[in-house]
């Protein structure tokens, strides 16, 4: 059962207005480095934090920024034993590092950031190596922080980002996956339109977590609201910002067809289509079976990319809904043709993995 009660706390940007940060010096080389590590400029990383570290050699921020430089470099990170090892102890070191700061009530605030990042981080790599206790442990523990930061929302702005996570996801988990009701039956109230507005604040106006709000909002109205035109606002700025990103451009590609701007998306699919690593291959081809069927309305090239991406092994977090895509479009493809059979089957299989609103909604119909 992945993403359980435990959700919204997984992917939070780990840093929070704290003493470096009255330290605007300092501050502009931890934006620096962060923004690098987006953009896929690792190399730039070390030279700023060394710079962080001689000022603030014991501060959690330290073995965060390099969490979370593995975590994009080596993505999926869980997937690279030797990598994972390292991403496990630098999020274990900023806890210790944290836990010095929960002392002082002046640095608590920042503590409370830390630790709930560390937690957080490290309960999803248990979840995706389907260790359910242990997620539940590192979850539980992060959740007592998210409450913290509800505390903390008006005096620091990044606390908007884990704030609303949690009033969005508090309401909107158990309606998709309503065997987890009596999980969350004394966690905090939550309020799914207070959350959207909170986490665009932290997009606006967070430092740290603006990034990361900007990208869990475009995923949000992509996945459940059906909000293409505001997804895809998000992420042609991120796209823009951090044009070396191949998970924010292949997001962004996904917003412009799932809106019907072929055309758009073109150059963008294009410069996509060049990266064969990782799991980006069944993007590629997702996405030309995509163009192929709803814009060229030509189904045997599009049954062919769709079958071509389904060829390729998926990431549960980021590419598992395009083997959804890829067995519903073959679907529509299989009835326009006039095997109801075959479109039977590809969309029972496109049920198995679907997960966004708009797809479930129109598997159910055809099958109910």
């Amino acid at each position: 059962m992945k993403r359980i009660v435990f959700f919204l706390f997984l992917l939070i940007t780990p840093f929070a207005k704290a003493q470096l940060l009255y330290d605007a010096p300092t501050q502009n080389l931890v934006l620096e480095a962060i923004d690098h590590i987006y953009n896929y400029e690792f190399g730039a990383v070390e030279p700023l934090a060394r710079q962080i570290r001689a000022k603030y050699p014991n501060h959690p921020v330290n073995p965060l920024l390099k969490a979370i430089q593995l975590h994009w470099q080596y993505l999926p990170v869980k997937d690279n034993k030797a990598m994972s090892g390292q991403y496990q102890s630098y999020l274990q070191e900023c806890l210790n590092k944290a836990k010095v700061l929960e002392k002082d009530a002046k640095t608590r605030p920042e503590a409370a950031f830390f630790s709930m990042a560390g937690h957080g981080y490290i309960a999803l790599i248990h979840n995706y190596n389907d260790d359910k206790i242990k997620a539940a442990s590192e979850g539980k523990k992060a959740y007592n922080y998210v409450m913290d930061g509800f505390k903390y929302m008006e005096r620091n702005p990044e606390f908007y980002f884990s704030s609303g996570l949690y009033n969005y996801y508090v309401i909107r988990y158990p309606e998709d996956h309503p065997i987890v009701k009596p999980l969350i039956l004394f966690f905090k109230d939550g309020n799914r339109e207070e959350g959207l507005r909170q986490m665009d604040i932290a997009a606006r106006k967070g430092i740290f977590t603006r990034t990361e709000s900007a990208f869990y909002l475009a995923r949000i109205f992509l996945k459940h609201e059906l909000r293409y035109e505001k997804a895809s606002n998000y992420l042609s700025t991120l796209t823009q910002k951090y044009p070396n990103n191949p998970v924010f451009l292949m997001k962004n590609i996904e917003a412009l067809l799932l809106l019907g701007q072929y055309e758009e998306a073109e150059p963008f699919l294009e410069r996509f289509k060049r990266r064969t690593d990782k799991f980006f291959p069944i993007a590629s081809h997702t996405f030309e079976g995509m163009v192929e069927e709803k814009h060229l309305k030509h189904d045997a090239a599009a049954a062919k990319a769709y079958q071509a991406a389904l060829r390729q092994p998926f990431d549960s977090e980021y590419t598992k809904e395009y083997h959804a895509f890829a067995y519903a479009g073959l679907a529509r493809i299989a009835l326009r043709a006039g095997d109801r059979s075959k479109a039977t089957l590809y969309y029972k299989k496109a049920e198995e993995l679907a997960e966004y609103k708009a797809l479930i909604k129109e598997i159910k119909t055809y099958l109910k």
